[in-house]
C-alpha cells in the first residue's frame, strides 16, 4: 500500500486522448494522481469537474492532475466530452496502478460485498515521492484540499 513518504510506484497507462501517461518520465515537477471508481457516475463527476474547475491553478503550479479508474480509454473519452473535463484521465483496465497504490478493496454496498476502487488521491513530489495521500475521499471540498497542499509543496 502506498503511504506518504514512499517512492511513488510507477506506471505506464493509456489515456482517453490516444498517448500515454508513464509516471516516471513525469519526475521533476509534482503530480496528483486521483483514483476513482467508475466513469460517469455521480461522485466520480462530481470530482473531475472539481479538478477540471482548479485544473488551471494546479498548472500555474506546475502540477499535472490525473484521474485513474478501470475503465477504458474509450470510456474515459466519452466521460470527458460529455462533462467537458480538463484532466488527464488513465485507463488502468488490468488495474496495476490501482494494486500498486493499493486502492483495490473489498466494499460492502447494501449488504453485499464486492471489490472495487477506494477513492485516493496522491501527490507526489517532484522527487517522485508521495507528499501526501487521501484515502476514503469524500468529494466535497477535497479538490480544494488537494490544491491547498499542493500550495504548500510548490513553496
Amino acid at each position: 500500500m502506498a503511504e506518504a513518504g514512499q517512492k511513488a510506484p510507477d506506471f505506464d497507462l493509456p489515456t482517453d486522448q490516444g498517448a500515454g501517461i508513464k509516471l516516471s518520465k513525469l519526475k521533476g515537477k509534482p503530480v496528483v494522481i486521483y483514483f476513482y471508481p467508475k466513469d460517469d457516475t455521480s461522485g466520480c463527476t462530481k470530482e473531475a469537474q472539481a479538478f477540471t474547475a482548479l485544473a488551471p491553478e494546479f498548472a500555474r503550479l506546475g502540477i499535472r492532475v490525473i484521474g485513474i479508474s478501470p475503465d477504458s480509454a474509450a470510456s474515459h473519452a466519452k466521460f470527458r466530452a460529455k462533462h467537458e473535463l480538463g484532466i488527464d484521465l488513465a485507463a488502468d483496465e488490468e488495474r496495476k496502478a490501482i494494486a500498486a497504490y493499493g486502492v483495490w478493496v473489498e466494499k460492502s454496498m447494501y449488504g453485499k460485498k464486492h471489490m472495487g476502487v477506494d477513492r485516493s488521491t496522491f501527490l507526489i513530489d517532484a522527487k517522485g515521492q508521495i507528499a501526501r495521500a487521501w484515502r476514503k475521499v469524500k468529494v466535497p471540498g477535497h479538490a480544494e484540499e488537494v490544491l491547498e497542499a499542493a500550495k504548500a509543496l510548490a513553496r
